[in-house]
């Protein structure tokens, strides 16, 4: 990872309140989630130093294939997220990427991204 000043500017750009991200997606009837979504890839990307991940693929992907993709993103999130706490030593979400799927499967794709960014959050050092 970069010095520490430039952690703590990454924690500020890519850390936010849960509650706040789900208030808004949902007042916005979904705009402000795709906003949500493309901050967590940014986070993800920066935390494994590398891009991986792409906002208007996942976006492209998943209008084509009716949200499929979407499922599977929140898969290989999940899965960056826990390589991510290995490297660092932290606590392994071992079931996130599980749990992640389910929540897709079931519509509560918001429930799945709040858990993420909680995780993206501690990576950071919030809480």
């Amino acid at each position: 990872m970069e010095n520490r000043s430039d952690f703590q500017a990454a924690a500020e750009q890519y850390t936010s309140s849960i509650i706040k991200d789900i208030i808004l997606s949902i007042i916005t009837c979904g705009i402000y989630y795709l906003f949500w979504q493309a901050r967590e890839m940014r986070a993800v990307n920066y935390l494994l130093e590398e891009e991986k991940y792409n906002f208007w693929k996942w976006f492209l992907l998943t209008i084509i294939t009716c949200g499929i993709y979407h499922i599977y993103y929140e898969y290989i999130l999940a899965q960056s997220i826990m390589e991510v706490q290995k490297r660092l030593g932290r606590t392994i979400s071992n079931n996130l990427h599980i749990l992640s799927v389910i929540l897709a499967v079931f519509g509560l794709n918001i429930v799945a991204d709040a858990i993420q960014q909680d995780e993206i959050n501690r990576l950071f050092g919030r809480k």
